[in-house]
């Protein structure tokens, strides 16, 4: 028979990752990506100096940093309708403040989905697979988001991001 605390579906993978991945350095990495990303801040400002010095692509950048700043939107959108609360068990260990109670989708999934995406387009380099996961994974070992937090997010960020991307590509 299982305990009444025993973590069972996300709740168990959610705990589980945070037994795997917890260990000063990766909890001090994550707190730092959590600051980079809060509100989507970190990834408007890459935005802003991708326009700063890629001059012939300006407007480009600019559209891509709204798009960031707009897919994150969009998540606080579906977190208001959705009102899915942030984990809460003694399994899971909150490593990280957040400004909402709120956890689906995950903001910071969307708008690093969204920001790799764009900016894969106007770099020439596919951002995704080495930003998307470390952001997604540094959710789950700060206990603030469940699995499919982050996934939604993800998915959210990568519609939004693609369709920007292809209205960007089309002008060209």
């Amino acid at each position: 028979m299982l305990e009444k605390d025993t973590p069972r579906g996300e709740v168990a993978v959610l705990s589980r990752t945070q037994k795997v991945l917890k260990k000063p350095g990766t909890v001090q990495v994550a707190r730092g990506m959590s600051l980079f990303g809060e509100h989507s801040a970190g990834w408007f400002a890459l935005g802003l100096l991708g326009a700063a010095v890629d001059r012939d692509r300006r407007k480009d950048w600019l559209v891509a940093s709204a798009g960031v700043v707009g897919a994150h939107a969009a998540s606080i959108a579906v977190k208001r309708v959705v009102r899915r609360r942030r984990p809460d068990h003694p399994s899971v260990e909150v490593l990280v403040g957040t400004p909402s109670k709120l956890s689906f989708p995950s903001s910071h999934a969307t708008s690093t989905t969204a920001a790799a995406v764009l900016y894969s387009g106007l770099t020439g380099r596919n951002l995704v697979p080495a930003l998307v996961p470390p952001m997604l994974a540094s959710r789950l070992l700060l206990g603030v988001h469940y699995p499919t937090d982050v996934l939604a997010g993800a998915a959210l960020g990568g519609v939004v991001g693609g369709l920007i991307r292809r209205k960007l590509t089309k002008k060209r």
